[in-house]
């Protein structure tokens, strides 16, 4: 038996015991593998306040759910204010999840050494404030680590590169994630990763610091909850589930608090500290705040892959715009539905592995349903990107027949002045991308355009400047952005056409100085 085991607020290993009935039914009900750990925490769980002393566990409800994401997701990260009890909560559980979950590797990563010893020393309040039946036996017990006689560990260190390098890691539990150097978190991540693969579980928790840094990469991917095809699910797309709790969650704070705290700390640390707001945010091209406030709707109806959030009636008018794509599993094609002259979205539809004939066959089922249910043959517009695929979109049209796809084919009107050949639907270059970027900003931050799609918000978080232009960030896409700039500029070319469309168009937007297009060309037969 190791020395440090004497002197110490512990119980040996290997002992017997003689329990009583209720002594049995408090082991048994902390070893419940669904609710065992909220048992113990309402129950046995003493902390340390600053104030009070010592006290019994009293959770608040978003440490009740901070610790429900702990125990029912696999993969969980965490973004929390300061000072609302995250360290507590996670001491608190893993002290639980050794005791009472055998064989089990519990590393502790934090940013600075003191960070570790500090969760360990709370880790050791919890674990020697319990009644001696509940509290497991140890075989070696220090400063750094805890040894059970079920076969658990608890092991705090450092992160750094190679923290946990070589070690069979049940659960990993990363403190103040976002304050890791930058390079540091990298390699850390990325060596212990596949370490989890195999069954290992993870927790992160940390106020934002960064909008670069490795917490802010996996909790950015936690919330895109969507897959390819932009249908809802509830982890994110690299299987973690996310967590966040507010300032005003925790009963002692109000405005009052509020206003004496930013004059202590300042309005940019509070937003980043307690706002839990990635302060340092990429230049997006529609305004963050306006993108915070924007949530989205569930789709009303599903046909295929397309959604519908809204449907079509004889009042209004749509303009439905196809990005194409190869469909070979790239890019995504997508699709966006647009009322007129409201400039509500009412539909959606991507898919990277639908070919091109497939994409036409998508657009004349969605103009086709237009039509049905405003009984308006002239009632829809729609259009095609022409660039590079666009070309042999182009072509399919031509062999299923305009005629096949209800509505009005809107094409693009050739400038004054400018010489090329004509080509049905939208060409884009770099002026018309950033002035259809340009009008697109102005409508939505201005409230002239409701964005209905979940997804579409989602992309549009991700749509950043890049040099003189935008385009999505690494690893997100940006195919929903593309269709609806299409869908702008068919709107600019339709204002000249319908008197309800311009007058919208033109209050929502400032126009840039350009001449006037001529008028559009359109293919009809319907």
């Amino acid at each position: 038996m190791a020395a440090s085991l004497d002197g110490v607020l512990i119980k040996k290993a290997n002992r017997q015991e003689t329990f009583s009935e209720d002594q049995i039914a408090d082991l048994l009900a902390c070893m419940d593998p669904d609710n065992g750990y909220l048992y113990f925490a309402r129950k046995f769980a003493y902390i340390q306040h600053p104030v009070q002393g010592k006290l019994l566990y009293d959770p608040y409800e978003y440490q009740l759910g901070l610790m429900d994401s702990y125990h029912n997701f696999r993969f969980n990260i965490n973004m929390m204010p300061r000072q609302t009890g995250k360290t507590t909560c996670a001491s608190i559980y893993l002290a639980w999840y050794a005791m009472f979950v055998p064989d089990q590797t519990i590393l502790v990563a934090a940013h600075k050494y003191t960070g570790a010893q500090e969760i360990m020393s709370r880790i050791r309040f919890v674990y020697e404030s319990c009644p001696d039946h509940i509290r497991a036996g140890v075989t070696s017990y220090n400063k750094q680590s805890i040894e059970f006689e079920n076969g658990s560990r608890i092991v705090a260190q450092t992160t750094t590169g190679n923290t946990g390098r070589g070690m069979s890691i049940s659960l990993l539990y990363c403190d103040e994630f976002a304050f890791v150097q930058p390079n540091i978190a990298e390699e850390f991540w990325t060596s212990i990763s596949p370490t989890l693969a195999t069954g290992g579980r993870a927790i992160i928790t940390s106020t934002p610091n960064s909008d670069e840094d490795t917490f802010a990469t996996i909790w950015k991917q936690a919330e895109n909850k969507f897959d390819e095809h932009g249908n809802e699910q509830e982890l994110g797309s690299n299987g973690f589930h996310s967590f966040i709790a507010h300032w005003s969650e925790h009963p002692d704070r109000d405005e009052k608090w509020k206003v004496a705290e930013v004059g202590r700390i300042g309005e940019e640390k509070f937003r980043r500290e307690y706002g839990c707001e990635f302060l340092v945010f990429d230049e997006t091209l529609i305004n963050s705040i306006k993108l915070a406030a924007m949530e989205g709707e569930n789709p009303i109806i599903n046909m295929g892959q397309t959604r519908w959030y809204k449907k079509p009636s004889p009042s209004y008018t749509y303009c439905v715009a196809l990005d194409p794509s190869m469909g070979t599993g790239g890019d995504n094609a997508a699709i966006q539905v647009f009322e007129l002259p409201s400039y509500e979205q009412v539909a959606e539809w991507k898919h990277n592995t639908t070919a091109i004939p497939g994409q036409i066959r998508v657009l004349a089922d969605i103009c086709n349903y237009i039509v049905a249910e405003t009984k308006n043959p002239n009632g829809c517009y729609w259009s095609v990107e022409n660039n590079g695929i666009g070309e042999a979109c182009l072509i399919v049209i031509n062999d299923y027949g305009e005629e096949n796809i209800p509505g009005l084919f809107v094409s693009e009107a050739i400038r004054k002045g400018h010489v090329r050949k004509f080509r049905k639907g939208f060409n884009t270059t770099h002026g018309t991308k950033i002035t259809a970027c340009s009008r697109l900003k102005t409508m939505i931050e201005n409230d002239k355009m409701t964005v209905s799609s979940k997804p579409l918000i989602s992309e549009l978080k991700g749509y950043v400047a890049t040099g003189s232009s935008f385009q999505a960030k690494a690893g997100i896409g940006d195919d929903l952005v593309s269709a609806t700039l299409l869908a702008i500029r068919m709107m600019d070319v339709l204002k000249d056409w319908d008197p309800r469309v311009y007058n919208t168009f033109t209050q929502a937007e400032s126009m840039d100085d350009y001449d006037a297009p001529m008028p559009i060309f359109i293919s009809s037969n319907y």
